[in-house]
């Protein structure tokens, strides 16, 4: 039974920095491409980044891309990003994703298992 479980978020001023971790066990993930998605009040879920689950490639969205980093640990099993620069539009519910294959996917529907998500709240 795959699980992943988000740690990390919390209450940071505007221009501050956090690190939200994922903790993935129930399976071998050497196939998997991690992503993370965040959900702000009253918006869709939307992609924030992704990596393969031994490292290498990345990929973000835009609207965080210089700003955010995402990496894995494979001894720890668990995937990481970490936040710079903070503003209050990065405001939401993170979550942790896993699927087989590219991590070139963006779309919600494209992810097989989730986690039940960290709050992130950033004040201005």
């Amino acid at each position: 039974q795959v699980q992943l479980v988000e740690s990390g978020g919390g209450l940071v001023q505007a221009g501050g920095s956090l690190r939200l971790s994922c903790a993935a066990s129930g399976r071998t993930f050497s196939s998997y491409a991690m992503g993370w998605f965040r959900q702000a009040p009253g918006k869709e879920r939307e992609f924030v980044a992704a990596i393969g689950w031994s490292g290498g490639s990345t990929y973000y969205a835009d609207s965080v891309k210089g700003r955010f980093t995402i990496s894995s640990d494979i001894a720890k099993n668990t995937v990481y990003l970490d936040m710079n620069s903070l503003t209050p539009e990065d405001t939401a519910v993170y979550y942790c994703a896993a699927r087989q294959g590219s991590i070139y996917a963006s779309l919600m529907i494209q992810y097989r298992y989730w986690g039940q998500g960290t709050q992130v709240t950033v004040s201005s």
